[in-house]
């Protein structure tokens, strides 16, 4: 049994629904029952929080939380607002949840925090060179990582590919939208990794959101030179990657001076 100081609750924010369970960040196991709740319409701070700080208390939960979520992320501020509502950016997320949860918050990109768990325990485990992290779901998002290290917020999930943001061409939502078929999907996704190849020539694509366990369905359909594998920690990636995100952050607050408790505001 983990002790608590090896667990943290982590959270994984989507734009179609929130989950969070207490994950053990040595062995990257869920400790409980994960919890998923629809994301609230509209998709706005007060209520998203309202949702985090209720899957919060749902575990009685009084230590690190670690959050992943669809937007930009600095300091727990949000700097964009993929598939939630447009008044997240600006707010201090971080704050916000330390408020109504009195517990200690980090909060990371979505598709990195994706990406942490399959580079620690995951199909990215062990790998060097240039990794990208690829979740298909509401949107597109990626976590992209050069000799195991992270990126941060990258939104090459918005590239313009023949006139058109890919997100709304060729995530998991857009199919669901428009009833493509898995070769239709496949012949977008390839136009769009065409494009990141030609860019950042990567050695290795991660497949994750919920296609990552009908990967077999999407792949013969996809025509790349970069090897690609679907994520192995499946739905579960998200969550266990913000709690990961949480442990690291907490080891570098330990390793340098203090700053200031976050306010919850909105910047300039």
């Amino acid at each position: 049994m983990a002790s608590k100081t090896e667990e943290i609750l982590g959270i994984d924010v989507g734009g179609s629904g929130i989950k969070g369970a207490p994950v053990n960040v040595r062995t990257g196991e869920l400790t409980g029952e994960r919890l998923r709740i629809k994301t609230p319409q509209p998709a706005t701070p007060e209520a998203m929080t309202d949702t985090m700080a209720e899957i919060a208390k749902h575990f009685n939960w009084k230590g690190k939380i670690g959050v992943g979520f669809p937007a930009v992320v600095k300091q727990g501020v949000m700097y964009t607002a993929a598939n939630v509502d447009p008044s997240w950016i600006g707010t201090n997320g971080q704050a916000l949840i330390e408020a109504k949860t009195d517990c200690p918050v980090s909060i990371i990109n979505d598709a990195d925090a994706a990406g942490l768990a399959e580079l620690r325990f995951g199909a990215g485990k062990g790998k060097m060179g240039s990794v990208m992290m690829v979740t298909l779901g509401t949107g597109i998002g990626i976590g992209y990582y050069v000799d195991g290290r992270l990126v941060p917020n990258t939104e090459l999930g918005h590239l313009i590919v023949d006139g058109k943001d890919i997100e709304t061409r060729a995530s998991a939502g857009a199919r669901e939208k428009h009833g493509y078929s898995w070769k239709k999907w496949g012949k977008l996704l390839t136009e769009y990794f065409h494009e990141l190849e030609r860019l950042l020539w990567p050695d290795l694509f991660i497949i994750g959101g919920g296609v990552s366990d009908e990967f077999d369905k999407l792949a013969p359909h996809i025509a790349i030179h970069t090897p690609m594998v679907p994520a192995q920690m499946l739905n579960l990636a998200g969550i266990v990657g913000a709690a990961l995100a949480a442990e690291g952050e907490e080891q570098r607050e330990t390793s340098t001076s203090k700053v200031p408790k976050a306010k919850a505001t909105k910047t300039k």
